[in-house]
């Protein structure tokens, strides 16, 4: 049994060689392996949480205040309001309806309070999010009086966010009744317009939760990844209403509906965290990393393995007078199949001056 190991050593020290040689391979591996270093899964259920009870009353809230302002455009309003809300599309029909907002307003308050409560602690959940994947330093983090405040212009940039993609696709869909040779060219380039102003928002929100150290150009690679997730979980978002919920009862189509809710919140801010983990590996060169060192001590760690770990204990400090260093072993003993560089120059044993052996006792003795 002892010998599996040995053969399989060698494929995976040329596998870690291939993939550190190549950015298509190492960066997104890299991506993966800081994921689970900041414990991704559980900052996104963080968010995902919060985001619950934040988005179903804001965009409840949205369609009447819409609605409202609206009022003598019905048709602009429930074009506006249908381009919105296509961006959830598992709840986008249920919130759409005439009925989707009614009652006291008792309950309306607190329907408002319920919102400004989730929409506060979600912009703390995204920003201590922000926070662990660019190893913040905890005494080097926003006072809570400045997070907060952070949290109400998160809400106010995700909301003209949303009326502004809104806007775009209301102005896309009116290309198709000009009727001229131009619109199938027109419909191609306000796509890529939509595109790009998801693009500006994420850059908005990256910016904002991370503070002064995510300059425009840093927060780039990952907007642009978080927005091609976006538009992928629209079209499962898709997906699942046909497939799913217009084919099920209705008292099945509820849990249906609540299930597919809180799926839909969850794998947006899995790709949210997934988005900022990106950035922070593109702007700090957190890449390539060893294969094998998230299952095992017997590795030789990369230049980005030791800086990512250095960072994240340089994460716990809480004083600016305390100092905390991390220092790596020497790892040149480790067995060769482990570590993929093509060679090593032999390091020669230090030379070591010959003593003369130990006197016999009888010699020793004094005579």
């Amino acid at each position: 049994m002892s010998e599996e190991p040995g053969r399989a050593a060698p494929t995976i020290g040329r596998f870690d060689a291939f993939q550190r040689r190549h950015r298509v391979l190492g960066l997104p591996l890299a991506v993966v392996y800081k994921y689970f270093d900041d414990q991704g899964p559980y900052l996104a259920a963080i968010i995902a949480y919060y985001a619950f009870f934040a988005i179903f009353p804001i965009l409840l809230i949205g369609t009447s205040v819409l609605g409202f302002l609206l009022q003598g455009n019905p048709e602009l309003s429930d074009r506006l309001l249908d381009s919105a809300l296509s961006q959830f599309p598992i709840v986008g029909d249920q919130l759409g309806r005439p009925e989707g907002l009614s009652g006291s307003t008792v309950a309306i308050i607190v329907g408002v309070v319920t919102a400004l409560y989730g929409a506060i602690n979600l912009g703390q959940a995204l920003q201590n999010a922000a926070n662990q994947v660019w190893a913040v330093p905890r005494n080097s983090r926003a006072n809570p009086f400045l997070q907060r405040f952070r949290s109400l212009v998160f809400l106010a940039i995700g909301g003209l966010g949303i009326l502004s993609i809104a806007i775009a696709n209301s102005v896309l869909a009116n290309l198709d009744n000009l009727g001229t040779e131009w619109s199938d060219d027109l419909n191609k380039i306000f796509g890529w317009v939509g595109f790009g102003l998801t693009v500006l928002v994420f850059m908005m929100i990256f910016h904002l939760i991370s503070g002064s150290r995510a300059t425009w150009r840093r927060v780039l690679p990952g907007a642009v990844v978080t927005a091609l997730l976006w538009q992928l979980l629209q079209i499962l978002g898709q997906v699942y209403v046909s497939g799913v919920i217009n084919r099920a009862s209705q008292m099945n189509g509820t849990f249906a509906l609540v299930l597919g809710l809180m799926g839909f919140i969850f794998l947006a801010a899995l790709m949210v965290v997934i988005g900022l983990e990106s950035m922070v590996v593109v702007a700090r060169h957190l890449y390539p990393r060893a294969l094998l060192t998230p299952f095992t001590d017997n590795v030789v760690l990369t230049d980005a393995d030791q800086r990512a770990y250095i960072s994240y204990a340089k994460m716990q400090r809480h004083k600016g007078f305390q100092t905390i260093e991390a220092r790596f072993e020497d790892t040149s003993e480790q067995p060769a199949v482990l570590d993929p560089a093509p060679e090593r120059p032999a390091i020669a044993a230090p030379e070591v001056a010959p003593t003369d052996p130990a006197p016999s006792p009888s010699e020793s003795s004094p005579r």
